[in-house]
């Protein structure tokens, strides 16, 4: 099972180039493609889910010649948008019962079953009688990851899902994800790195429609092991670090100053103490050094 993208390119009217010849192979489990916004991951969502076509390039998943033969695709396709509408006066089981029998699913014993099941997945067991308009955010997701279940998609698409979801939420939705994502192709666009970190089994940076870097989540930080030094500075003395140092993160201490996380293959300066690599260094690295190359 897997999706391959070939050379994919797509520039809007606008003169804006949202994807930049990219090629990318996708296989069995939660992906996480990880970028700012604006990086091209929407784009390239709604171009492997067949809501836009690319002006050059290919995708094929298992198969099916995604660009050519939509039907097939969305036959097998789970897609979870960054927003999307809900009937206002329906209660989630009677949504899906509907989503249902539009999606083919006409025995009534069979649907009861299945919606039972994927509100039991879900946890929206307790609140199925309820409109899910009056949903919370992380609901609302949670209801969506259980409309895409219902034709048992062998490819699943979730694009920014927890952005504007809190701690709780967020946490409850990743344990969802992790649950349904383990028999299936999960594509999972996030521009935050401690989702792709808890939940990702592999990853790629995109910025400005290209693939930066592919790589696992576990192995990521080994390039860059004995490489990421930390010091505390003054809010004043924070732009001269920035001139001299390659800085690559900052964090507000109690007492107001800032410790600065500095990429660097060698101890940088006095004061400065060896820090272990995490995801984060690897994602601002190659932010860094795609800023610098297209500068």
């Amino acid at each position: 099972m897997s999706l391959v993208i070939k050379n994919l390119s797509k520039t809007y009217t606008n003169k804006v180039k949202a994807l930049d010849n990219l090629s990318l192979e996708i296989g069995k489990g939660m992906f996480g493609l990880l970028g700012p916004n604006g990086a091209g991951k929407s784009t390239l969502m709604r171009t492997i889910a067949t809501l836009q076509t690319p002006d050059t390039g290919s995708i094929e998943f298992n198969d099916i010649d995604i660009i050519e033969d939509k039907i097939s695709l969305r036959k097998t396709l789970g897609y979870l948008p960054q927003s999307f509408g809900v009937y206002p006066n329906m209660s989630a089981e009677k949504l899906l019962n509907y989503f249902a029998k539009l999606k083919g699913i006409s025995n009534k014993e069979e649907r009861k079953k299945l919606i039972d099941e994927l509100l039991d997945i879900t946890n929206l067991t307790d609140v199925k009688k309820k409109y899910v308009s009056g949903y919370s955010g992380g609901m609302k997701q949670r209801f969506g990851i259980a409309q895409l279940l219902l034709n048992n998609p062998q490819l699943i698409i979730v694009d920014e899902p927890t952005a504007g979801l809190d701690p709780a939420e967020r946490q409850r939705f990743l344990n969802v994800l992790r649950e349904v994502g383990t028999n299936s192709t999960v594509i999972f666009s996030t521009h935050i790195v401690d989702d792709v970190k808890e939940l990702c089994n592999d990853m790629a940076i995109l910025n400005g429609g290209r693939i930066l870097k592919h790589i696992k989540p576990q192995d990521s930080t080994k390039e860059i092991k004995n490489k990421i030094w930390t010091k505390s500075v003054s809010r004043e003395n924070l732009e001269d670090a920035e001139k001299e140092f390659n800085i690559l993160s900052s964090n507000y201490n109690i007492d107001n100053s800032l410790t600065i996380r500095v990429f660097s293959e060698k101890n940088p300066g006095k004061e400065f103490k060896k820090a272990d690599p995490q995801l984060d260094d690897v994602y601002f690295i190659a932010l860094k050094e795609d800023q610098n190359n297209n500068s």
